[in-house]
């Protein structure tokens, strides 16, 4: 089984008395600002520092294409990946309106999308294609250790192109079609929650289409199994399942970690890549701020079992990144309450607690 270069990432909480110190010393109720004050402390520890700040916001949005779609796993058709792509450059999806509304940086990457974009026609998509869409994961695995190999070095190489720009913020987002079924499967098979639970609609499927998704899912891990090798890891399993995109966020949020970025974290699918992310190094984990429980079946559930607690519910499922980037006002007052704030000793103001 192939090892893998998996980051080392550290959490340092050596400050962390002193950043609840000056959070508590805010002129304001102790706690009365809720969530912001845990932000606070978590964007503190991660920039070790009790003055952080926000620089150069950037969004990375991975497409690829999905071999399990062709069981008719989803409710959009396989075109839809690479039209959005395109529709992308032109300024015209979710993802674009919400980068421009909070000042994020938009990177655009075919990581494998069943489509060939001309670089003359198509500028604003950089080429980084590892094949035309993954294998079927019902019959075997999605991608090959070096295709596996080759995402996890994209999702880095983008992060770093954002760090070397001065970014200290990320978010990922995706576009593959069919991405909800290997999302299900990684947090059935990572978390343990029965797999009727992690199945849902989708794009939109109906009941019947969820049933027939639910069964190819049930069919594919069962073949999954019968193949297992006794010295499985993790990464075997990501590799088997993921989408080239899915598997170059997982590389780009490790990355990220490693060089004490925020990662933002999306609705279900990115959950389901931070929850595989965190499979190859747990301290992943301490950088993710989780912008959104979407409307997606099972998202919930991901969240509840990796003790992750989303900033909003908007009941959203678009994906793209759009939920996280939505949470990036929230991010910003936590950041701004614990820097501009006056404290009780300096504002000549009672502190009665």
């Amino acid at each position: 089984m192939k090892e893998y270069n998996i980051p080392t990432i550290y959490s340092d909480t050596s400050l962390a008395d002193s950043l609840r110190s000056k959070i508590d010393n805010l002129n304001k109720p102790k706690g009365s600002l809720g969530r912001l004050e845990s932000l606070a402390l978590q964007i503190g520890l991660i920039q070790h520092t009790l003055s952080p700040k926000l620089t150069h916001p950037c969004h990375i949005l991975f497409g690829g294409d999905h071999g399990i779609e062709r069981e008719g796993v989803s409710f959009s058709p396989r075109e839809v990946t690479w039209q959005q792509m395109i529709n992308y450059g032109k300024g015209g999806g979710g993802v674009n309106m919400f980068c421009r509304q909070h000042g994020f940086k938009l990177f655009v990457v075919d990581a494998g999308v069943d489509y060939d974009f001309p670089v003359e026609k198509y500028p604003h998509i950089i080429q980084r294609k590892v094949g035309y869409g993954t294998r079927n994961f019902l019959h075997e695995a999605a991608m090959s250790e070096d295709e596996f190999d080759r995402c996890l070095a994209i999702g880095t190489e983008m992060v770093d192109k954002c760090h070397d720009e001065g970014c200290n913020i990320i978010c990922f987002g995706e576009m593959g079609i069919g991405n909800t079924s290997p999302s299900s499967i990684l947090m059935h098979l990572f978390l343990g929650i029965p797999l009727t639970e992690c199945v849902g609609a989708g794009s939109g499927l109906n009941l019947e289409g969820v049933k027939h998704k639910y069964e190819v899912l049930k069919a594919s891990i069962d073949n999954y199994y019968a193949a297992f090798p006794k010295n499985s890891t993790p990464a075997y399993t990501i590799r088997y399942f993921s989408g080239f995109e899915m598997a170059c966020a997982v590389g780009g949020m490790l990355r990220a970690a490693e060089l004490g970025m925020i990662i933002l974290v999306d609705g279900f699918i990115m959950t389901a890549c931070m929850l595989a992310a965190s499979r190859l190094n747990k301290n992943v984990m301490d950088y993710a701020i989780f912008g959104h429980c979407g409307d997606e079946g099972g998202h919930k559930l991901m969240l509840d079992a990796m003790n992750a607690k989303p900033l909003l519910h908007l009941d959203m499922r678009l994906g793209e990144g759009t939920g996280a980037l939505c949470a990036y006002p929230i991010v910003q007052s936590a950041v701004n309450m614990i820097n501009e704030m006056d404290n009780f000793a300096h504002a000549e103001i009672t502190k009665y607690f």
